[in-house]
């Protein structure tokens, strides 16, 4: 037994410890159950939102005096708003919150509800019956040993106890997320709709204080498409970007005569049912008919295969990790954009007192902005109207091939050809990228400013590249041949070399933002989660990762595809910036639906692409320094290298002590770190470019698909 001095020692040890909060994710609760915002709480705490912010996403802690203050006040907050179902002991730090159970919306609300969602709650009909979950889909065991991590946060909004979406099936079970199954009687289009809005429970709260919830989706099967007067397939469906019902089809005359409404796109894969706001309350559903091809096969391979529950499974954790799907995933990942960043917030009117709509500071606006001309399309109205002849940026991704002349003896002995694949290069480029919100002004031999995002005329052919490794300044890695047009990063990129640059004319913007900076973060997360939930995590020795890899597609199909999804997602929504026209009937000159958008911006476009460019440019200059190794050729974000041995191990670069060397390439599972994307014979690799075709393309055993969305 302990003795009395020694309990004693123990209790004054934890007395002198320091005030312990609560886990971030219920300071954030607390506060919001409260009815007090961020802004009024750094107030009262004589600090700044943004650390109120951190203080609520975990990355920092209050020091004395403030954590007394900030301790007394949750413990105030907590007394009053315990948390749902539980009692009034601080929760454990990492304790995951569960879906919550299946129940009526008529009872009262919970307690951190504000005032208008306890009137919803107590006005809206009953929810709908609930079916027996299924038993729920096991998680693979994670390989390591790691401190658990945050988990994705599950719907808690008592508005959508049901989560974000359903799949519906023609027995009329609607499988949601977690297991969830729900009882859906509607025989038509329009009830779908009614009981969607009404009794379903589904929808997702919105991602930004000034945003908008997200719409409830409900995926059809082809049963349950078929169920509800739809064709179980439509014709055409190679061409699944034109697709739509004809106007006199019965579905679409029942959603007309049900004063429901469909978008310009009308009743395709991708349909959006609504009737005007009335108010705040948004009345929309979004339909995804999956045998229509509403999930393509390269962003959700396989999910069409999956039974109904799987599919719920796989879009589910893509809702919560990203956003509820809208369409293909390159439409998700501009939607995100909009999502994180919306255009407008209320602001009070000074001379009324009412709260008005204003300019949300940050974001693209809610008017579209025509480009410089440089920067837009040979096909764009302020091309064609303007005359402009004066060349476009050429701001895109890498297709080099390396001469074949330029290997030497060595290289061609050696026995292998090696692949390395860059994570989600374009979002690593996206990561504190400055980019223009304003619109471009033209200037005329103006100072090159390397902090300033825009376009520039300069000639940059006097730079003799070394004929082994790609040109920088070029997709095709060739050198210039005279005055073109580049991208911020681009010209930044040749003085960090140490040449100079003196533009000839430019078009720069005077307002400037990191925009894409919460969209990264989030798909960032998105993306890292999911791969460790795969078994590939962050504290893996090179050896270990690669292990890992070669098996991280078997664990679990179904997240998988939520990873593949994720990555289309990103190059996606980069390449939606410069949507081009589609059809057989435009004609030059004439707009095009995308112009419309706020979110028509290939200057941005081009900065993304053109810092993925330079960044691996930088690897590749850096890894000939340290290791006199040059690339064979260069895909986007792939690269291959001739390798002593068949793994990236055999030719990357380490110090003495085993860790890799910085500047280089290095294996990882973030962003901008490398894997592993096939290996093949040296011969094989040689022959392809004496073809005049690209290993990069073909290292993996197929065809890569330079997929930018457009």
């Amino acid at each position: 037994m302990p003795s009395e001095e020694e309990l004693f020692a123990n209790i004054d040890a934890l007395l002198e410890e320091g005030p312990q909060l609560p886990p971030p994710a219920e300071r954030a609760r607390l506060r919001e159950a409260a009815g007090i915002t961020q802004a009024r709480l750094a107030q009262a705490l004589k600090s700044t939102v943004q650390t109120v912010k951190n203080y609520e996403n975990g990355r920092s802690e209050p020091k004395s005096p403030r954590l007394e203050a900030y301790q007394r006040l949750l413990n105030g907050w907590a007394a009053k708003y315990p948390a749902h179902g539980a009692s009034t002991a601080p929760a454990p730090a990492a304790a995951p919150q569960p879906t919550p159970a299946p129940q009526t919306t008529t009872g009262p609300a919970a307690p951190e509800a504000t005032e208008a969602q306890t009137i919803e709650a107590q006005t809206t009909a009953p929810a709908p019956a609930v079916q027996a979950a299924p038993e729920r889909f096991a998680r693979p065991a994670a390989t390591s040993h790691r401190p658990a991590k945050k988990p994705a946060k599950p719907a808690t909004d008592p508005r959508f106890p049901h989560g974000p979406l359903a799949v519906l099936d023609g027995d009329g079970s609607a499988y949601g997320v977690d297991g969830t199954v729900l009882d859906c009687p509607a025989t038509t289009v329009p009830q779908l709709v009614e009981w969607t809005l009404k009794e379903s429970g589904l929808g997702a709260a919105k991602l930004n204080r000034y945003g908008k919830d997200s719409d409830p989706l409900i995926v059809l099967t082809a049963a349950a498409a078929v169920n509800l007067g739809l064709p179980e397939r439509l014709e055409g469906h190679e061409q699944r970007r034109s697709l739509r019902l004809p106007e006199d089809h019965p579905v679409v005359k029942q959603v007309a005569k049900a004063k429901w409404q469909l978008t310009q796109r009308g009743f395709g894969p991708w349909a959006r049912i609504y009737r005007k706001a009335q108010g705040r309350e948004r009345q929309c559903v979004q339909l995804a008919i999956l045998s229509w091809g509403a999930l393509d096969e390269r962003s959700w391979p396989g999910v069409r295969e999956m039974e109904p529950a799987e599919v719920a499974r796989v879009l589910g954790v893509y809702a919560q990790r990203v956003i509820t799907p809208r369409g293909s995933t390159a439409v998700s990942g501009l939607e995100l954009m909009t999502a994180l960043r919306p255009p407008t917030k209320a602001v009070q009117d000074p001379e009324t007192g009412n709260w008005v709509s204003g300019h949300n500071a940050g974001s693209l606006g809610t008017e579209p902005m025509d480009p410089a001309p440089p920067e837009a399309t040979p096909e764009h109205p302020v091309v064609v109207n303007s005359g402009w002849s004066g060349g476009f940026l050429n701001e895109e991704a890498y297709q080099w091939v390396r001469p074949v002349e330029t290997l030497s003896d060595e290289e061609c002995m050696l026995p292998f050809a090696v692949g390395l694949d860059l994570n989600t290069a374009f979002l690593a480029a996206a990561a504190r990228l400055v980019v223009g919100l304003s619109a471009p002004d033209h200037f005329h031999t103006p100072k090159f400013n390397p902090k300033i995002p825009g376009s520039w005329l300069a000639d940059l052919s006097h730079i003799e590249p070394d004929p082994r490794l790609p040109s920088p300044f070029t997709p095709d890695g060739t050198r210039p041949t005279g005055p073109a047009w580049y991208q911020t990063h681009t010209l930044a990129y040749a003085q960090e070399l140490g040449h100079d640059v003196h533009p000839i004319e430019a078009y720069l913007r005077r307002e400037t933002g990191a925009y894409l900076d919460p969209w990264h973060d989030r798909l960032k997360t998105a993306y890292v989660d999911t791969l460790a939930d795969l078994g590939v995590t962050k504290d893996l020795d090179d050896r270990a990762f690669l292990a890992a890899m070669e098996q991280h597609k078997q664990q679990d199909p179904a997240l998988a595809a939520v990873l593949s999804a994720i990555k289309a997602t990103v190059k996606g929504g980069v390449g939606k910036l410069r949507e081009r026209p589609q059809g057989r009937h435009y004609k030059e000159g004439e707009t095009w639906p995308a112009l419309q958008r706020p979110t028509w911006r290939p200057d941005i476009r081009a900065a993304v692409i053109s810092k993925a460019r330079v960044n691996m440019h930088r690897k590749l200059n850096n890894m000939a320094k340290m290791t006199g190794s040059y690339p064979l050729a260069v895909l986007s974000d792939c690269v291959v290298y001739p390798s002593p041995g068949p793994s990236p191990l055999d030719f990357l670069p380490y110090a003495a002590s085993g860790k890799p060397q910085p500047g280089g390439f290095r294996l990882g599972p973030t962003p901008g770190l490398a894997k592993p994307e096939g290996v093949q014979s040296m011969l094989w690799a040689v022959d392809l470019m004496e073809k005049g075709l690209n290993p990069a393309r073909h290292i993996k055993g197929g065809d890569a698909v330079l997929d930018e969305g457009e």
